[in-house]
């Protein structure tokens, strides 16, 4: 699935003023909907209901797994309109149950003070092998059955400093992990669908960070890992068609859950453009005796 590909499958249908209606795309078929999916398409059905702001951060949560074979109704509650700020409350439903919740805050354009931290060091993107070579390289050790999944085209292009872990072995790394990203093709000119990407793209690797410290991943057998929330600041616009460097790092695991922050920095001139924070489950069952 190209990046054109995913614009076209994050679309939303209206159903009423403030109803909207989205599906999860046949490539992105799965056993639960991944959850940067419908943070975007959150973030689209509040975008929807918005005129002449910009989201500038947003707050949610993963409360069951999404089921992709049906679609999700997503209900916008236009929680304020005020002079500056505008805010918004996005509920996603299937079944007649809550499966995730939103929370953002849109604004005016605004001049103000400005500062930022310095983008960490990291090898340029040229020298960093692209993660879709990597995953081509473990899919032919793999049965076919597993193969699928690591061979499907991807609408993000996606570089990890140090390269990718072997799945199949895991040892034990430093909490903290880079990723070089982009999106593979043109999204246009509109900040909306940059900030709708970029959103969809931030939890493809940030709940594996706290997973590094424990030789562990998600297909370690009896690992059980989820996104339980998510939240997202904009802090500058961005064009997600050039590279960002997604600095990670996992300063705490406790209680089976893992938290993790990262620190999307844009390459060409090193603006701190978001930063993330999330906690993920992860949970290692042991069999059963």
């Amino acid at each position: 699935m190209d990046t054109q590909t995913l614009m076209q499958a994050l679309k939303l249908e209206r159903l009423e003023v403030n109803l909207f209606r989205g599906t999860t795309p046949d490539e992105e078929s799965r056993m639960r909907i991944y959850g940067g999916q419908v943070i975007a398409q959150s973030l689209l059905a509040a975008y929807e209901t918005i005129e002449d702001r910009i989201c500038h951060s947003l707050h949610c949560y993963f409360i069951r797994p999404g089921d992709p074979n049906v679609p999700i109704i997503f209900e916008v509650d236009r929680s304020r309109d005020g002079g500056s700020f505008t805010t918004r409350r996005v509920i996603a439903v299937q079944h007649g149950q809550q499966i995730f919740n939103l929370a953002a805050s849109f604004q005016v354009e605004e001049e103000g003070f400005e500062h930022q931290s310095e983008m960490p060091p990291a090898p340029h993107w040229d020298e960093v092998e692209d993660d879709r070579v990597a995953q081509l390289r473990l899919a032919e050790k793999l049965p076919e059955d597993q193969r699928e999944w690591l061979e499907r085209p991807q609408p993000i292009e996606m570089r990890t400093v140090g390269g990718r872990f072997d799945m199949r072995r895991p040892e034990k790394l430093a909490p903290v992990q880079q990723v070089w990203f982009r999106a593979k093709d043109p999204i246009g000119s509109a900040t909306r669908m940059h900030q709708v990407i970029l959103a969809y793209a931030s939890d493809m690797s940030l709940l594996g960070t706290s997973l590094r410290p424990h030789a562990v991943n998600w297909r370690t057998p009896g690992m059980q890992t989820a996104s339980l929330d998510h939240a997202m600041w904009f802090h500058r616009p961005t064009d997600f068609n050039e590279w960002h460097l997604y600095h990670q790092e996992a300063p705490s695991a406790s209680g089976g859950r893992g938290f993790n922050l990262g620190y999307i920095y844009r390459a060409s001139d090193g603006a701190l453009v978001a930063s993330c924070a999330q906690e993920g489950l992860m949970r290692l069952r042991k069999p059963k005796a």
